[in-house]
């Protein structure tokens, strides 16, 4: 948001000629690359300036080739001699950023759902226009990529057709990478989606969707103006906090920041109040003028509940501060993020952080080191577990280390997940055997067309957060797609593993897993310490235990001092004295003496990526 000032038109659009939409899509189908076209189309970015995924602003985003943020901009466009404004979201296509794909779709009117012609409907793409369809939007289907030497477009806009309830032949045939189709698509997307509507001078009310932290100017929130309108030096109510501010700055983004006069009925935007604090901008809050404000607040967004728990450790203590500012900052970024402070008695302070999936976890984690400059250690991601007591108490489970010891457990509830698989129907024997394998229960199968089918399962949620994707991949040479959704709980029979250290539990590296899991984790875990904690003047015995009973044991042996090396010959009573006196300083010794375990142990035995490899 520090680019130089330039200022857009000095007067309101009407609504008539505004068009907002988004474009949804599967991971990888092309989203990126079409907005990349759309941009040198409509001529707001100049041939020399123009990048691959342009819209993708963060390095992270541009090393994975995934959109992680959606990003809107105001285009150009014109059908016939009439002018009109666009306003377009790029939204993630990975099942973990669904939410800010559901904010995305609250500012629009229409949605462009985009295929590959290669690889037809994903499990994504699917959940995503079930998203749309929700909130009314208007879809448009388009087939990208037409010009991959793999293309079958006649095939996959039937099945397209089949599924919208639409004819083949209104499927639209672009290539995103070409051009080919891209001016058609916009004088479509002009002519099919629906104009804002609004009352220009009713209260001001505007929907906050994204807001985002500058340095140097503070929080910026982006708008969708719903009703009246919002000019600069007005002061203006946050109706959820209800904080008030000046508007120093009210602007659009094409796609760089530029002032403007105002924001009237259907336009979006950007606000700036100079305001430093990061929660005076809540997602979903509602903007109104101060003086003569609306006196109801829009819907606003239903709350994203987490689905892995992990938590997050400075290696230094002492950036504990830095971590709990960093964390505010990305929260408002990243509106999907959830924490609060945890304290590990191996670790010390730190973060137990709610997550949507690994790969959010992952980038978090990533985003925290690359972009505030933090050495992280994150423990192993789990879900949250309902305890029900012998007395009826229920124990809310987000860490291990709240499972209840010593009291009489009646039954464990864990999350289960509805599970939608779509793939060719030649691996459908291997993908009901992994699913069983992962306790999962068949719900019922489609066949979407001849040689597609996909399947829908009820698996534990923990079951999938770790390798259930991967293993999937690999079984289907990549075919497969997945998409997952919350779908309550149900009664397992879980234990809690701990693993002692000369015959003390270290929290960090408990886990809850299922019983029949519970000895491939346990000798798994001691295997791997044993390897990572150097050896000490003394034995240590490293454990997995479920309450008091032992399941797995391994030994570091004890680093062995010669102290018969200035023997040599003489009686062996002399000898033996001195090993005798060495047993008994080994003895006292192990009594006082700690296991000292080294960070690369903890950040070696808790990488997730590990673990998941590892998982049988």
């Amino acid at each position: 948001m520090t680019a130089p000032k330039t200022f857009a038109d000095t007067t309101f659009t009407p609504p008539e000629l505004i068009r907002n939409f988004c474009i949804i899509a599967h991971i990888d189908h092309g989203k990126s690359t079409l907005a990349d076209r759309m941009l040198q189309l409509t001529g707001v970015v100049e041939g020399r300036d123009m990048r691959a995924q342009y819209l993708d602003r963060m390095d992270i985003e541009r090393e994975r080739g995934i959109t992680i943020k959606a990003q809107n901009v105001r285009l150009p466009w014109k059908v016939g001699d009439q002018d009109y404004v666009l306003h377009l979201i790029d939204t993630p296509g990975h099942v973990d950023f669904t939410y800010e794909v559901s904010r995305a779709l609250e500012a629009c009117e229409g949605a462009i759902l985009l295929v590959d012609a290669a690889q037809g409907i994903e499990a994504q793409t699917l959940a995503n226009l079930y998203l749309a369809l929700e909130k009314n939007l208007h879809i448009i289907p388009v087939l990208n990529k037409i010009d991959l030497p793999s293309a079958d477009p006649d095939k996959y806009a039937a099945e397209l057709a089949h599924i919208i309830g639409c004819e083949p032949s209104d499927v639209l045939r672009v290539s995103a990478k070409t051009g080919v189709g891209v001016r058609e698509l916009l004088d479509e997307a002009v002519r099919q989606v629906p104009h804002p509507v609004g009352d220009a001078n009713a209260p001001a009310r505007a929907m906050i969707f994204d807001s985002v932290y500058d340095t140097y100017r503070g929080v910026v929130t982006y708008i969708r103006v719903m009703d009246g309108k919002i000019t600069p030096r007005e002061r203006i109510r946050m109706m959820s906090t209800n904080a008030t501010h000046e508007l120093l700055e009210v602007g659009i983004i094409s796609p760089d920041p530029k002032v403007s006069v105002g924001l009237g009925v259907g336009e979006v935007g950007y606000l700036i109040t100079g305001v430093k604090d990061v929660r005076q901008s809540k997602v979903g809050d509602t903007v109104t003028s101060e003086r003569n404000g609306a006196t109801e607040a829009l819907a606003g967004y239903r709350e994203p509940k987490p689905m892995v728990y992990s938590g997050l450790y400075p290696m230094d203590g002492s950036d504990y501060p830095n971590l709990r500012e960093a964390l505010d900052k990305l929260q408002l970024n990243d509106a999907a993020l959830d924490y609060e402070p945890e304290t590990s008695v191996a670790l010390g302070f730190g973060f137990r952080c709610g997550f949507l999936g690994l790969l959010h976890l992952e980038i978090t984690r990533d985003r925290l080191e690359r972009e505030f400059g933090l050495d992280l250690i994150s423990t192993a991601p789990n879900v949250v577990y309902d305890v029900i007591l012998d007395d009826g108490r229920k124990v809310h489970v987000t860490n291990p280390s709240d499972w209840p010891s010593g009291n009489k457990i009646s039954e464990v509830l864990e999350p289960v997940s509805k599970v939608s698989i779509l793939a060719p129907s030649e691996f459908i024997g291997t993908i009901m055997e992994l699913c069983q394998g992962k306790r999962g229960q068949l719900l019922g199968m489609d066949y979407l067309s001849e040689d597609r089918v996909e399947l829908r399962y009820n698996l534990p949620l923990g079951e999938i957060i770790f390798d259930f994707f991967d293993t999937l991949k690999s079984r289907t040479r990549g075919y497969a797609s997945l998409d997952y959704e919350e779908a309550g709980a149900e009664a397992a029979d879980l234990v809690k593993v701990d693993i002692l250290l000369q015959g003390e539990a270290v929290d960090a590296f408990s886990a809850i897993v299922h019983k029949d899991d519970a000895y491939a984790y346990g000798n798994r875990m001691v295997l791997r310490l044993r390897e990572l904690i150097p050896r000490q003047s003394f034995e240590v015995p490293i454990q997995a235990a479920i309450g008091a009973r032992i399941i797995a044991r391994e030994t570091i042996r004890a680093i062995r001092k010669d102290v018969l090396a200035k023997c040599y010959g003489g009686d062996i009573s002399r000898k033996r004295k001195l090993l005798e006196k060495q047993k008994e300083g080994k003895k006292r010794m192990k009594t006082v003496g700690r296991v000292e375990v080294p960070q690369e142990a903890f950040v070696a035995a808790l990488s997730t990526e590990d673990n998941g490899k590892n998982k049988k």
